[in-house]
């Protein structure tokens, strides 16, 4: 079974709806489902290495480099790099990949489980 996990929200926007996502995504991965993810709109600022964690926060980011160092492909939206999140334009760190709404397409379809944050 394969599991696609949407973000959209900023990491850091006072909830904890990015915090959850990511530790669904570990638990899945812990019984064995491959887990995809993909970041768009303001949720791309995950992916930056220029988004640091607002004191008392957990680090999302580091959070999400732990699940790519277990084998999450995470792709991030090319477009959304340019026009969301507080680091507009910013690099996404290694292991993120651009990607398009296209590549996104294929991963839906492909999908046994489909989540949003």
């Amino acid at each position: 079974m394969n599991a696609l996990i949407v973000f959209n929200h900023l990491p850091y926007d006072g909830s904890d709806v990015t915090w959850n996502g990511l530790r669904l995504a570990g638990k899945l991965l812990d019984t064995g489902v491959e887990v995809r993810i993909f970041l768009m709109n303001d949720s791309v600022d995950l992916a930056r290495d220029a988004a640091e964690a607002p004191e008392g926060y957990f680090d999302l980011g580091e959070m999400l480099k732990e699940l790519i160092a277990r084998g999450v492909t995470v792709k991030v939206c090319g477009t959304c790099k340019v026009r969301c999140g507080i680091h507009k334009g910013e690099p996404y760190f290694e292991g993120a990949q651009e990607a398009t709404m296209n590549e996104l397409a294929e991963w839906v379809r492909e999908a046994d489980r489909l989540l949003t944050f």
